[in-house]
């Protein structure tokens, strides 16, 4: 039975509860997790200075070497570089600066092909934040302490959202491990190779790869991310965990334009396991009578986590 997805009598007001409760959050702990990303920022730009000996010295072997630096020194052009547009500029691929982005050198790519590349990229620098550059000698220590906060605020600027959005993930999945290992439940893995209907009963895992059918007709198995399965303690096996999506949002116009995600989601569970599959939302924030209408068509249905107590319904 349908736990709030056919009761739009009652969705104004849960909206308007779950907005408060986010905010409220937002505003005691997002700003502590945005100063935290931001001091390991710092720490990095800094870094990224020593290594390119305060940026008079961007040769291809210290991108080579370390090729994290690299959202430092899109951010140290004016003005600062999206990563797709530092793409077009340099010439680039998607594939090598995304591998680049993410601290290592992209594989199978022929040396001089690599070579050409990094010297398009590091050929762009604002040195309006970096004075010392102009002038031919080095920086002081307040100057490249105020340098690499500016690159700094820069990088988080940039991040910000995700920055909020992965705090108040890891806050929402706690308190879901909060409820269920008091109601006797244990966090454990799903074996590799291991069936999904053959989860242990009284179990829950965060973050499992799913298999699925992909749609189109091009049909092949993928693998998709599922936030919280769990194996109801009463299950016999062969039985199929429920599968819940924690999702949060600090404005009406973002989950407007993503909701249709989820839809994907379960048809594709649907199409591999069956219609009996349960996959509802764990749900904080600014979901309004728009967002909530069109996931109940799509068979969606949600908890709220001002009323957390409604996974009960679940069999839980």
């Amino acid at each position: 039975m349908p736990i709030n997805s056919d009761k739009p009598h009652l969705w104004k007001a849960d909206t308007c509860a779950s907005v408060d409760q986010f905010n409220k959050w937002f505003m005691r702990f997002a700003p502590r997790a945005y100063r935290d990303t931001r001091k390991k920022t710092i720490q990095s730009v800094e870094q990224g200075l020593y290594l390119t000996r305060d940026l008079t010295s961007i040769g291809t072997d210290v991108i080579k070497s370390h090729p994290g630096i690299l959202p430092t020194l899109r951010m140290s052009t004016c003005p600062p570089l999206a990563r797709d547009r530092l793409i077009g500029l340099a010439h680039s691929t998607k594939s090598l600066v995304g591998s680049l982005e993410e601290g290592k050198l992209p594989p199978h790519l022929p040396e001089g092909v690599l070579e050409e590349h990094l010297k398009k990229i590091a050929a762009i620098l604002d040195v309006d934040i970096f004075p010392w550059l102009a002038e031919k000698r080095k920086p002081t220590k307040e100057e490249r302490y105020r340098s690499s906060t500016i690159v700094a605020d820069r990088l988080c600027g940039a991040v910000a959202d995700p920055i909020v959005r992965n705090a108040q993930e890891k806050r929402q999945l706690a308190l879901i491990e909060k409820y269920l290992t008091r109601r006797g439940y244990k966090r454990r893995s799903l074996p590799s190779g291991t069936p999904l209907n053959q989860m242990e009963a009284g179990s829950f895992a965060f973050r499992l790869n799913v298999l699925v059918h992909s749609q189109g007709a091009d049909s092949k198995t993928v693998k998709i991310p599922i936030d919280t399965v769990v194996q109801p303690k009463q299950a016999a096996l062969p039985h199929l965990p429920l599968l819940i999506e924690a999702k949060s949002a600090g404005d009406f116009t973002n989950v407007n334009k993503r909701r249709k995600e989820e839809a994907t989601k379960i048809n594709q569970l649907k199409a591999t396991y069956g219609e009996g599959v349960v996959f509802v939302l764990f749900l904080c924030g600014y979901f309004d009578a728009a967002y909530l209408g069109y996931e109940a068509a799509e068979g969606i249905d949600w908890i709220w986590e001002h009323r957390i107590e409604d996974l009960d319904l679940l069999g839980i």
